[in-house]
């Protein structure tokens, strides 16, 4: 099977496709079932989360230094999710950013799709969110699993589509929740790093893999043959962390406002998208897929740093927290080609 989407675009886009952040639908009346409304009983009576959001203006994180032969990048790592009405201007920043002579956007992929066959995608799409064997949830997912669901969609959803696949569904309530409790997955940080370039009349460069797409339908398609049981672990994980992580998501987003790393380190949690992922992986060319569009973004962006390391003095970069944090992340390849590092 040729499947030329790739899994990140699969999960992400079919979940986000027709409740785009920001344009959430209101809550309408709970359920009245009997399971509804027991679930209603067990949200109602979960503990709420005391520790408030730090909205104001913030210092701003901490930076990791890349150098070798008298040229230097910085790098400012972005933690998600963050407090939707945070500010933060960082002195720091603002300063590296006027010194360098570029400064690289986060890494990114272009989908050569096209408009008018993008149109065509659009009842796959729609067929795509749905179960594929036409159950609802309630006959999907195992009586235990099923009520937690009930509790958080009746906290967070009241009213969502029970004939979503584990996959979406999972998906669609951590959007919800999470925005619920004052976060955002938005670009905030990348926006205000490129008003603080274009300030300082910085040449942004973008860092960007094109992907010329040959069967978008047909990975689409792949979507049906996906694990069922692998899907609930998704779903079930991603309930896990919202049932026991919100309020370290707070913890970790003041955390990176005031640049401690080790807090950062000390917050670890159930990585729900590694559950999901291992739903997408359970359909072999998906895995195989996805796995060498991440090799192959990981590369471009190393070539970049590395030239932008070569042709300027100093520079400036954008990266996920979690591609820093890691042990065999962005800093382990510049490491393996000779740069010094130093963190925070």
């Amino acid at each position: 099977m040729r499947c030329a989407l790739p899994i990140t675009v699969i999960g992400i886009s079919l979940a986000a496709f027709g409740t785009a952040r920001g344009s959430v639908p209101p809550p309408t009346s709970p359920p009245t079932s009997p399971p509804a409304a027991a679930a209603a009983s067990a949200a109602t009576a979960a503990p709420t989360l005391d520790e408030v959001l730090v909205t104001g203006e913030r210092a701003g994180p901490g930076m990791w230094r890349v150098s070798k032969d008298g040229h230097e990048l910085w790098i400012l790592g972005v933690q998600s999710p963050l407090p939707k009405d945070m500010s933060w201007r960082s002195t720091a920043v603002d300063e590296r950013i006027a010194g360098a002579q570029a400064v690289l956007a986060p890494p990114d992929i272009d989908f050569d799709v096209g408009f008018f066959r993008g149109l065509t995608l659009v009842p796959a799409l729609l067929h795509a969110r749905k179960d594929p064997g036409g159950l609802t949830l309630e006959q999907r997912l195992p009586h235990e699993t099923y009520m937690r669901w009930l509790a958080l969609r009746v906290k967070y959803l009241n009213g969502d589509d029970e004939h979503l696949r584990p996959l979406i569904a999972a998906h669609d309530l951590y959007t919800h929740a999470v925005a619920a409790a004052g976060l955002s997955d938005d670009d905030q940080v990348w926006d205000r790093v490129k008003q603080a370039a274009r300030h300082a009349r910085v040449p942004i460069v973008p860092v960007t893999l094109k992907l010329p797409l040959t069967d978008p339908k047909g990975a689409i398609n792949a979507l049906a043959t996906l694990s069922p049981e692998a899907e609930i672990g998704c779903l079930d994980t991603t309930m896990t962390r919202l049932e026991t992580d919100l309020l370290a998501m707070k913890q970790r987003a003041n955390a990176w406002s005031l640049g401690d790393i080790a807090a950062l380190r000390a917050l670890p949690y159930a990585d729900q998208d590694l559950a999901c992922f291992d739903a997408l992986a359970s359909v072999p060319t998906l895995r195989d897929r996805f796995q060498d569009l991440m090799s192959r973004l990981r590369a471009t962006w190393l070539a970049a740093a590395e030239k932008s390391l070569t042709d300027h003095v100093s520079s400036f970069a954008v990266l996920p927290m979690t591609a820093l944090l890691r042990e065999d992340g962005a800093l382990t390849d510049l490491r393996a080609q000779g740069y010094e590092v130093e963190e925070p």
